[in-house]
């Protein structure tokens, strides 16, 4: 576990350290697209995040090979050098996207291409399990095309949710965090060495987003762009396939004694198989809505729009803050809950939880939509948009369209504005200088 969280900070010290200097670069090439309709920020803010994304995970793989329990990953699998072929080639995709726009197709292509890099190289899914009849083992095609699938989904998924300051970035660190936490309970309870890759994995992705996150949080002053959401995407991506089709289901004991025929008739002993594809649940949901709405309106589905998950949030009333805290919310009970699901799915007070806070999530998701009356005693201690509004008289209406219509001087008492609560006392001296000049 130290040799972990050591890797997870060098990472985050290294894309926290980087990131300043990135952006610098960033305005200097010019990756500061023009605001498009559909983006939320107002002023045109640098790209290129995903540079020191991707030196950080260079960076953390780098001290994981030096470490004295983690250098065995690289010499028993050749999962971390695919991963870090896949993620150079995925990430200098993104590099030219963000500066020259590319098209979408030649993105879905190079993801592709990415993800046929990983599966040369040994990272595929080899068998899944299926309730009701086990673990069943895949052909070659059949592991690639279901690598490929998963790859350009993960990847598309985090790139349409990468709308709102800090929003990516801490959705897919959430997701990491429930990941490393039952990657390593399968390494180290179970002794299944095979789990070993995917938990570095997680930890190094939390440490990319983690240190990434100073920097994007609203008022973001960078974006990570498509260099770092395909990045990231890919990233996770790779630890779901490493934990998810290369262990054997039967290696963790889930069928063992009289049970076994009852457990093959029940979905939830596959929780634990399925956690990886559980937290990105939130992701999936946008890009398949997106997908449907997009198609049904006779657009392409990469055409841009504003109608994703934040958007929502924010055409319902919510801030631009607590529609990414609204978001981190339900990625955290969607991914911990199945977490906790899966190491103990007999206790009832894990559903009961669940239950509570999705009732909790739900109130706060609908919040605006309500304008409770608060009592007059209380007004001193709301918010203002929920204290009770003074009825205006008629007579103070006419005084106040008299007093519009009526032309003001500039210098008088009483105007909005910059024009003259008092007298300037420096506009004398100032204009004295330009004459001058």
């Amino acid at each position: 576990m130290r040799e972990y969280l050591l890797t997870l900070c060098i990472t985050a010290a290294v894309t926290y350290l980087l990131t300043g200097p990135v952006r610098k670069f960033a305005i200097v090439a010019g990756a500061m697209p023009e605001i498009r309709a559909r983006d939320v920020h107002r002023e045109p803010t640098p790209r290129l995040g995903g540079i020191a994304m991707f030196f950080g995970l260079c960076a953390g793989l780098l001290v994981a090979d030096h470490l004295t329990n983690l250098s065995e990953v690289f010499e028993k699998s050749n999962e971390p050098r695919a991963l870090l072929s896949g993620a150079a080639l995925i990430w200098l995709i993104g590099v030219l996207d963000d500066k020259f726009e590319i098209d979408a197709l030649i993105k879905l292509g190079g993801q592709m291409i990415a993800a046929g890099v990983m599966v040369m190289q040994g990272l595929t899914i080899l068998w899944l399990p299926i309730p009701s009849v086990g673990s069943v083992a895949l052909t070659q095609w059949q592991g690639t095309l279901l690598t490929v699938a998963l790859v350009v989904i993960t990847i598309n998924a985090v790139n349409f949710v990468d709308g709102l300051d800090g929003l990516a970035a801490g959705m897919v660190c959430i997701a990491a965090a429930a990941f490393f936490l039952y990657a390593y309970r399968i390494w180290y309870s179970y002794g299944i060495e095979a789990a070993a890759p995917a938990t570095l994995f997680s930890a190094i992705l939390m440490g990319m987003c983690l240190g990434f996150l100073p920097h994007n949080m609203h008022p973001a002053r960078i974006f990570m762009g498509d260099s770092g959401s395909m990045l990231i995407g890919l990233v996770l991506a790779a630890g779901a396939i490493s934990i998810t089709g290369q262990i054997d289901p039967d290696a963790l004991k889930l069928f063992a004694g009289s049970e076994k025929a009852a457990v093959h008739q029940t979905v939830p002993v596959y929780i634990p198989l399925l956690l990886p594809l559980s937290i990105i649940a939130v992701p999936a949901a946008d890009l398949i809505s997106a997908i449907v709405r997009r198609t049904w309106r006779g657009q392409s589905p990469f055409a841009a729009d504003r109608g994703h998950l934040h958007h929502r949030l924010l055409e319902i009333g919510h801030s631009h803050s607590r529609a990414v805290w609204i978001m981190y919310f339900w990625s955290a009970l969607i991914a911990f809950g199945s977490l906790a699901y899966s190491v103990n799915s007999a206790s009832m007070w894990i559903v009961l939880g669940v239950v509570f806070l999705s009732a909790i999530g739900l109130v706060l998701l609908l919040l605006p939509r309500f304008t409770p009356r608060v009592p007059v005693w209380a007004q001193a201690v709301v918010p203002p948009r929920y204290r009770r509004r003074r009825p205006v008289a008629a007579e103070s209406l006419e005084a106040v369209e008299v007093e519009q219509r009526t032309p003001v001087a500039v210098g008088v008492a009483g105007v909005n504005g910059a024009t003259a609560l008092r007298s300037r006392p420096h506009a004398p001296e100032r204009r004295k200088a330009e004459t001058s000049r």
